[in-house]
């Protein structure tokens, strides 16, 4: 039963922990109420990539905090929660770590309980705990910490006097963690030195812990004031002290990945980045889903119809070569559409063009015969020598911006190649406005090409949203792309191409990436 079905009159609110930063650390539960929401009010602390789970024409209303000015007043952003539900909205709150630890979820629960408004607190992932994980410090350890405090640091010296007992907070506990403290980290270091903690005590600060700019400095109760500010260390931070940082110089895990510290830009289309972007992730970095292009079914009557005849002829090809898992998906949904069993083919030998391809085969039932050793299409005939006879038929399912050379070569040879136009490239036009101002704020380090339409096509998406001169705004980002056609692509379009790998697969481009990056660091 669904659980998150709107009332009759009025809606209702889920007051939602999205964790630290990371995307994958929100809950289940907390993905559920994002993907069922018809509006989502969220802050700087969540992640916008949760927004991806949005579905379709789901309204995104941002009220987040900077340091510098307030976007909304806590009081304005308790009304709009409320206001939201009485239209018959289902509202997902969406904040930054656990709602509960400082997230002022109290005040907009009781103003939704005042009004009848039924709501949901989702627990999340507190910062306290997630961010020094990922700085390599567990907050409690047997051997020298089995309590923990979290206090808030975000107040006036006067406030924080008022707010903590210093005598009995220094004392009463193994760690301590302060939230939103880096301006007042001087006063703070300075009121527990004065009520009993040693000057030595190790302290850590780790800024926008998961997340990709995470950064960590560390240093004494006695030191940290001034390393802060020799850092130019900023907020938002959590503060750790306590013997517990001392772990760190061991279990430091997040911070050696080789992609850590590296946004990603995938152009792929987004049936297609899934695998891209997860092994990025695996290595510690962080993909960015920009599509600039879609596949979708051939429009064209014309098409259409050469398509339909030319698999309806199956029992007469004597190969099938695939280069593509895109052509092995919508042939296989053409067979579908046309009621066409997969045993007509059964005098054809399989060819494909890389290792993705093959797989997409085996997981339907078929196993290739040729396999070329480089991963492109113009390779493919070399591994074939010997076994193409003159006057075999060739069925060719590919998508209309497929390169000519393969069949222009089976000519050549005396055989009879058929293409057939099963999918069409199109421009995507559904891309994030958040990614495009990463890309504006210099945020993102490298960007992924996998085909030439997508180099193409990344400079049209950029002029159709208003960038005047899309080459300036790559410049200084690195270039990887998966092979010589493609790279030849960048390269006329003005791009300097920095990363390309010696196998043209993603598995080869994304290795290719993390031994460039690997490269820089050292």
């Amino acid at each position: 039963m669904n659980v998150l079905l709107k009332g009759k009159s009025k809606g209702k609110v889920y007051l939602v922990g999205a964790g630290p930063g990371d995307p994958k650390l929100i809950t289940l539960r907390g993905k559920e109420c994002i993907e069922a929401c018809d509006v989502v009010v969220y802050d700087r602390l969540a992640s916008p990539r949760l927004l991806r789970f949005l579905k379709p024409g789901a309204e995104k209303v941002y009220v987040g905090k900077l340091p510098d000015r307030h976007t909304m007043k806590q009081e304005d952003i308790n009304q709009l929660l409320v206001d939201l539900a009485l239209e018959g909205k289902i509202v997902c709150r969406l904040k930054g770590g656990d709602p509960t630890v400082f997230g002022r979820v109290g005040e907009e629960a009781e103003l939704l309980q005042q009004n009848g408004i039924e709501f949901d607190i989702v627990p999340g992932i507190t910062s306290a705990i997630a961010v020094p994980a990922y700085a390599g410090i567990p907050v409690t350890h047997r051997d020298l910490a089995s309590s923990l405090s979290i206090i808030t640091g975000h107040e006036s010296p006067e406030k924080l006097d008022q707010s903590i007992h210093w005598d009995k907070v220094t004392l009463a506990t193994g760690t301590l963690v302060f939230l939103m403290g880096v301006a007042k980290i001087g006063y703070i270091a300075e009121q527990l030195i004065k009520h009993g903690k040693p000057a030595d005590t190790p302290v850590a600060l780790i800024r926008w812990g998961t997340r990709v700019e995470q950064r960590t400095v560390t240093g004494t109760l006695e030191t940290i004031e001034a390393i802060v500010q020799a850092a130019d260390f900023k907020p938002p931070a959590v503060i750790v002290v306590g013997d517990v940082v001392k772990q760190r110089e061991k279990l430091q895990w997040y911070e050696r990945k080789p992609l850590f510290g590296t946004r990603v830009l995938i152009t792929r289309a987004r049936a297609q980045s899934s695998d891209l972007a997860e092994r990025i992730e695996e290595l510690g970095g962080e993909p960015c889903e920009f599509p600039v292009i879609e596949t979708r079914f051939p429009a064209g009557a014309e098409t259409v119809a050469d398509v339909e005849q030319a698999l309806r002829d199956a029992e007469q090809y004597d190969w099938l070569m695939f280069t593509s898992v895109n052509g092995v998906d919508y042939f296989f949904d053409w067979l579908s559409r046309l009621r066409i069993d997969i045993r007509s083919f059964h005098r054809a030998r399989v060819a494909a063009v890389g290792p993705k391809t093959a797989e997409a085969l085996e997981k339907r039932g078929l196993f290739v015969d040729v396999l070329p050793v480089k991963f492109q299409a113009d390779e493919l005939l070399g591994s074939l020598s010997g076994q193409l006879i003159e006057g075999q038929r060739v069925l060719l399912p590919r998508g209309d911006l497929a390169r000519e050379v393969l069949p222009r070569e089976l000519k050549a040879k005396g055989l009879i190649p058929v293409e057939i136009d099963v999918y069409e490239t199109v421009l995507a036009d559904n891309q994030d406005q958040e990614t495009l101002e990463l890309l504006k704020k210099r945020s993102v380090h490298v960007i992924t090409f996998a085909s030439s339409s997508t180099v193409t096509n990344l400079f049209e998406v950029l002029r159709r949203v208003g960038v005047s001169d899309p080459l300036e705004l790559l410049q200084g980002i690195d270039i990887a792309c998966i092979g010589p056609i493609t790279a030849k692509t960048a390269e006329e379009a003005g791009l300097t191409v920095t990363i390309q790998p010696e196998d043209a697969t993603i598995d080869g481009l994304i290795d290719a990436i993390a031994e460039s990056r690997l490269a820089l660091r050292n």
